[in-house]
């Protein structure tokens, strides 16, 4: 009932702004420009298989808190490319107003993670890496 109560609130949210994307932060205004593999500065657009899942990874330079956003209800997982994937320290909805649905936070060292995304709804699914 409480989660029925907020997807209500929050498309009732989305009808009544002007403008979708216009007023993001700092760290989320690459999510209008498109480009290719996981990063910050832009979104990429990967296709989803059959089973409405998707893998890619991203490689990490500077330690820190990052985040991957979603265009869509989804489950998304970070893991070192050869281990279990690692808790994540935060997560939420994008901002009001943007086609942003889900940011998940994890503490990152350097290295290269793989990323799934599973639980999706729609055959294509648009993600960015955030720094935090």
């Amino acid at each position: 009932m409480l989660l029925t109560a907020f997807a209500l609130h929050a498309a009732v949210a989305q009808q009544q702004c002007r403008t979708l994307d216009a007023r993001l932060p700092v760290a989320l205004r690459g999510w209008k420009v498109s480009g290719s593999g996981l990063d910050t500065g832009h979104t990429v657009t990967l296709n989803a298989g059959r089973d409405k899942a998707l893998r890619t990874s991203v490689t990490i330079r500077r330690a820190g808190t990052y985040g991957i956003a979603l265009d869509q209800a989804g489950w998304i997982d970070v893991a070192p490319a050869r281990g279990k994937p690692l808790e994540s320290v935060a997560h939420g909805h994008g901002p009001e107003c943007s086609t942003i649905r889900k940011i998940v936070r994890y503490k990152l060292r350097p290295g290269t993670y793989r990323v799934d995304v599973t639980r999706l709804k729609a055959a294509r699914a648009r993600l960015m890496l955030v720094r935090y």
